[in-house]
């Protein structure tokens, strides 16, 4: 169970066991392990909105912040939502034992390359209780135990859903310890599980950069970084306007607290003097705080840091701040956005290439030459053209659910789902064959 050892090596110790056996299970009770918590869940909505509320009260006494309240907010609608993509997990094709690839060698050896479970995954993560269900479920599902380390913000609610998700998983024949809590503690807590290298395959952080630096300074078991999201939204010189305007207010205001959310909109001149009025009108309508670059306050008449005249009748409606050097490499995670004028897509590649944390990218244009240029030039994980970068989500691309999205290269990149959480072996069968 979530709360059976108490100690962070017991505990991995435990989900090594569990591993052992849960490698070998079979999907049909990896399934009906994943239905069952999502049943529970649902049972036993009550009992987890209460210690939410226990943490959104201790969230506000602390003056958190509105946008790591609201990651941390729970009510009826999400955890239905949380249940609801554990069963589509649940419906999804189990990757164990997927053949890869497979071959006859001239000798005659048969080879296949099968997918097979990582074994323990560690997930620590910060304000999200969601986290605590959908990398349980995405871990289950691949055969991997998990041990779970939320942030003290997030506690009573993800010790609820912990102890929800290893009871039923439990009861439904899968081997005790597959899911663990280390609750408590502070950085050496975390330090000792990012030292677990006996027992614990990788670590995967999803938080901000505070967290990835914690861990950097002391992981010896390998790290897949859930990083932040600079993203950015690039609206070319031959870009639909009216699209480009529902685009960019998506990517900014759907939800602002999130790591696909963009921080950035750069904007063609060629379409400049036409397009932002219009667009930093409809931004500061929704709440926007905007921060430009010299071009940007030029081209709207800025004179006064905390005015514009761009409201269509010469009263300032536009708060439109300097942009600073740290704006451009800033992932707000709230209402704030930076502006700047660039001079060609090339221009737009290259700023992104020097302020981009290589999460999500988005062109909105109607050349085929820019759409293919920004797609070749631009490095990370996922890149867009005509569409908003908050698809960049486990459950969008059909995979259920993520425990975060990878901004590496190696192993896994973009959202982390099934696949991402299994390696792979190779079975070899001969006929009594030996080497010469």
């Amino acid at each position: 169970m979530a709360t059976a050892v108490s100690s962070v090596g017991e505990t991995c110790r435990a989900a090594k066991r569990a591993a052992r056996t849960l490698a070998q299970v079979e999907s049909d009770v990896k399934d009906g392990a994943l239905k069952a918590i999502a049943d529970a869940l649902e049972a036993r909505c009550e009992e987890v909105l209460e210690a939410n509320d226990r943490d959104m009260q201790l969230g506000r006494e602390q003056d958190i912040g509105e946008a790591l309240l609201d990651r941390l907010r729970l009510d009826e609608g999400r955890i239905s939502a949380i249940a609801r993509a554990v069963r589509q997990i649940a419906a999804l094709p189990d990757p164990v034992g997927e053949v890869i690839e497979g071959r006859r060698l001239p000798n005659g050896l048969d080879v296949r390359k099968v997918r097979v479970p990582l074994g323990v995954v560690a997930v620590v993560y910060e304000a999200r209780p969601n986290v605590t269900i959908d990398a349980t479920a995405l871990c289950l599902k691949s055969g991997n135990a998990i041990v779970l380390r939320g942030s003290s913000t997030a506690m009573h609610s993800n010790a609820a859903l912990a102890q929800i998700a290893a009871q039923a998983a439990v009861q439904a024949g899968l081997p005790d310890g597959c899911v663990s809590l280390v609750a408590g503690g502070g950085r050496e807590e975390l330090a000792e599980l990012a030292t677990q290298k006996d027992t614990v395959e990788v670590i995967i952080p999803r938080g901000g950069e505070g967290l990835k630096h914690a861990l950097q300074a002391v992981a010896t078991v390998p790290v897949i970084y859930a990083a932040s999201g600079n993203c950015h939204v690039y609206v070319d010189a031959s870009a639909d306007l009216d699209r480009a305007e529902a685009i960019v207010i998506n990517a900014k205001t759907h939800r602002p607290g999130v790591c696909n959310a963009a921080e950035t909109l750069l904007v063609h001149e060629a379409i400049a003097g036409e397009f932002l009025p219009r667009m930093l009108l409809r931004l500061a309508a929704s709440g926007v705080l905007l921060r430009g670059d010299e071009r940007v306050r030029a081209l709207v008449g800025e004179t006064d840091p905390g005015s514009g005249p761009i409201d269509g009748g010469g009263a300032p409606a536009v708060r439109l701040e300097p942009a600073q050097e740290e704006d451009w490499a800033s992932e707000y995670l709230s209402l704030t956005l930076a502006v700047a004028v660039v001079e060609s897509t090339e221009d737009a590649i290259e700023h992104i290439g020097r302020y981009g944390s290589g999460h999500s990218e988005a062109i909105v244009t109607r050349e085929t030459a820019s759409a293919r240029a920004f797609q070749r030039g631009v490095d990370a994980a996922c890149v867009y053209v005509n569409a908003s970068t908050r698809f960049t989500d486990g459950g969008e691309f059909g995979m259920g659910a993520e425990i975060g999205n990878s901004t590496q290269k190696l192993h896994a990149r973009g959202p982390i789902g099934l696949r991402e959480l299994c390696t792979f072996k190779y079975l070899v069968e001969g006929d009594g064959h030996v080497r010469a």
